[in-house]
């Protein structure tokens, strides 16, 4: 004889989870960003997933950021081809380490451009505004270097997938987003999981660093 409840089927436990969000009195995310690796993307179907991704995010949000962590920068050519070819439901901008225009466009996808990096090459720029005389150091505040960095904008929520250790990414952004880490990989990555990202986006108290 069967003891306890039993497991609710995947279609229907997607539903719940999503009733549960839409009935919750905090507001999802609106800007969503995913840290994946460049094995991620070499996995079976892995670039399908993000296509669905992609879809489950814009239920919700407006805007979304991908961070792909490269080990190996020989990569990073391959890499952006194949997600300038993603289909997805937006415009997509990607960006790696040698592009300093900022992304503008709803799915902003950044190869190995690491927050250091993207920090260092913003005060960089300024610097050489001072030193032509552009710019007045005495001005300069946050929003100047937030307007010189790849990705200007700020997440609200950030999903590691594989393991519960944030990359270099988006080191001024994402000081007061929501981290959610789970250790299931890029390859198992369901509808649901990301569901319940939002449902503990929705559970958490944001205060902003107040």
């Amino acid at each position: 004889m069967a003891t306890g409840r039993e497991p609710l089927p995947v279609g229907l436990y997607e539903r719940y989870l999503a009733v549960r969000i839409r009935r919750h009195d905090a507001e999802p995310p609106d800007h969503v960003a995913l840290v994946i690796t460049e094995r991620d993307l070499l996995e079976q179907g892995a670039y399908g997933t993000l296509t669905d991704f992609f879809g489950w995010a814009f239920e919700y949000a407006t805007r979304v950021t991908v961070y792909v962590s490269v080990l190996d920068s020989a990569a990073i050519p391959t890499l952006r081809r194949e997600l300038e070819a993603v289909d997805a439901p937006r415009g997509i901008a990607v960006r790696g380490p040698e592009d300093t225009d900022p992304a503008d466009a709803p799915i902003q996808i950044g190869i190995g451009l690491g927050g250091k990096h993207e920090l260092t090459s913003a005060v960089r720029t300024l610097a050489e505004g001072v030193d032509a005389g552009e710019i007045d150091p005495e001005g300069i505040d946050d929003t100047d270097v937030e307007e010189h960095l790849i990705f200007p904008s700020e997440p609200d929520l950030v999903i590691k997938t594989g393991a519960e250790r944030l990359s270099d990414f988006m080191i001024w952004q994402s000081v007061y987003s929501e981290l959610y880490f789970t250790d299931i990989n890029w390859r198992d990555f369901r509808k649901r999981d990301f569901l319940r990202a939002v449902l503990e986006f929705c559970n958490r108290s944001r205060r902003f660093g107040r």
